[in-house]
């Protein structure tokens, strides 16, 4: 048979199955080919252009119509395959991006010996044969080059803030992103219509900010890329790539200036602030469930970084993906792992068809990691379907997970399913219980939380509810008497109760251990 769409193969192993049911001879044929042999008949394939089924003596149009119908389906679900395998693929590319980025940053304190790495890695993701990576001098008002793919930094001279005809300077100075496509007729010249001219180079001009915790971001300096492979505009995704990576890069800046200014202690204390801001930033708002459900979460570090961290997911057909974890110890090593969860996690839950199956997917994904580092993680991730009053999770050796019911105040524990990520590759199966409508709570928490250590006066604790929880520790119960006693009030307010409980108990003592709590009510 003469070349077909991709995928043909398998429905031509399918086709001496169709024969064999329909009592015919089938054959795939392309529509250049010339007419069917003797009386046999052509029959359209739906859906696929160019390929015609070719049906022998002895089946009617209704049968014809029918086996051309199974054959297309089959082609249409290769096609759909071959199409979520080329998202997923990208999709991997850009985290691994993200991931390396990270890996340079963190095993640098100079700019200059990160700046040709991240810009040789973010221009060949995107396809730029060349780029620049432009800081700001604030004492000379410049944007002056760090570093370039492409070309040589000593014939690129620096450009002033206030150029009229750079678009370098207009992208630093307005803080947005200018691109330009040559193969767009309408598209105006971004520079001035005498001195630099873009046109017949496809480019992407990305602002890079910094934004202090608490204040406005402010530009210091600009990353470009030219000249696409293919000559194709940059793409959306694109943008919103290197907008992510720019704003990374706008962290490693200012903390080079920092280290720059002092070596000492100030130092390190700045980088442990930044890099604290940062974290937090990977752990989601609970607006991102909007008003679907009742939800509340925090998130405490034992140090400026740490390894505990939630993931809060909107999922399709209504449901909602809710996962909490705890990195065995904390500090850069788990925080580094941390920041691979989070960022694998949503891409995992929107691809894998049950929770065991996400967390299998995980473990992949942080493989190297955990065998090199000689880290486990606990982890518990659960569909939760509100409307329906169900609750399907895998729960890889995390003790903190509970149902609580809004009628009795009882807590069903949601026992593991399988042993943690890291430790044991075990596929494990999914449990699922059900409830009857918003009569439920989800309360997740982790062991910084339970074995927290009463300060003064602690092993009384602040009364709370549910007592000590031992000798000298919170314990579980305790978190689950603040749930039961409030479990009509919203899930802020439980959740404030928890954490008031527990500094009270340990009298306001720093942690030993990262803290966080998840309250979901359903």
């Amino acid at each position: 048979m003469p070349d077909a769409p991709s995928g043909l193969s398998r429905v031509e192993r399918l086709l001496p199955l169709l024969e064999r049911l329909a009592g015919t001879r089938l054959r795939l044929r392309q529509a250049s080919e010339a007419t069917p042999e003797g009386s046999a008949r052509l029959e359209p394939i739906p859906e696929t252009e160019g390929v015609w089924l070719e049906i022998a003596n002895g089946a009617g149009p209704g049968v014809a119509q029918e086996l051309a119908e199974i054959v297309g389906s089959v082609l249409a679900a290769e096609r759909d395959a071959a199409q979520v395998a080329a998202e997923l693929s990208e999709r991997y590319e850009e985290i691994d991006l993200i991931y390396t980025i990270s890996e340079i940053l963190g095993h640098t304190i100079r700019l200059d010996e990160a700046a040709d790495r991240i810009l040789r890695e973010v221009s060949t993701v995107v396809g730029a044969r060349r780029a620049t990576l432009l800081v700001h001098d604030a004492e000379q008002q410049m944007l002056r080059i760090v570093a370039a793919r492409g070309m040589d930094v000593q014939d690129v001279e620096p450009i002033e803030v206030d150029d009229a005809c750079s678009v370098a300077a207009r992208v630093f100075r307005e803080m947005r992103i200018v691109s330009y496509d040559p193969t767009d007729p309408t598209a105006p010249n971004p520079g001035c219509p005498e001195g630099r001219n873009y046109r017949g180079q496809a480019f992407l001009s990305v602002p890079v900010l910094y934004a202090a915790p608490g204040a406005r971001g402010k530009p210091i300096g600009v990353i470009n890329l030219t000249d696409r492979v293919g000559g194709d505009a940059f793409t959306a995704g694109d943008r919103k790539l290197v907008a992510a990576i720019a704003n990374q890069i706008g962290a490693a800046i200012e903390n080079a200036r920092l280290v720059a200014r002092d070596l000492g202690q100030q130092r390190v204390l700045r980088e442990l602030e930044l890099a604290r801001d940062l974290q937090l930033k990977l752990l989601p708002s609970p607006g991102v469930l909007g008003s679907r459900v009742d939800v509340a979460a925090r998130c405490r570090q034992a140090e400026s970084v740490g390894g505990d961290f939630y993931n809060l997911l909107n999922l399709r057909a209504d449901r909602i993906g809710v996962m909490i974890g705890d990195v065995t110890s904390h500090g850069f090593s788990a925080a580094l792992i941390m920041a691979l969860v989070m960022a694998a996690s949503g891409i995992h839950a929107e691809s894998a068809e049950t929770p065991t199956e996400v967390l299998h997917r995980l473990e992949e994904s942080l493989a190297d990691e955990l065998a090199s580092t000689e880290m486990f993680l606990t982890v518990f991730y659960a569909v939760v379907d509100p409307k329906g009053g169900r609750i399907t999770f895998a729960n890889a050796g995390h003790p903190h997970a509970f149902l609580v019911s809004t009628r009795t105040g009882e807590a069903v524990r949601l026992e593991a399913t399988r042993p943690p990520l890291g430790l044991a590759t075990a596929p494990g199966a999914d449990a699922v219980l059900t409830w009857a409508r918003r009569e439920a709570i989800v309360c997740l928490f982790t062991d910084g939380v339970a074995e927290a250590l009463g300060g003064a006066g602690g092993a009384g604790g602040a009364g709370g509810a549910g007592g000590a929880g031992g000798a000298g520790r919170f314990g579980e119960e305790r978190v689950l008497g603040h749930v039961a006693r409030l479990k009509d009030r919203p899930a802020r307010e439980i959740l404030e109760s928890v954490h008031a409980d527990l500094a009270g108990f340990t009298g306001g003592a720093p942690p030993a251990d990262d803290r966080t709590v998840v309250i979901l009510k359903v």
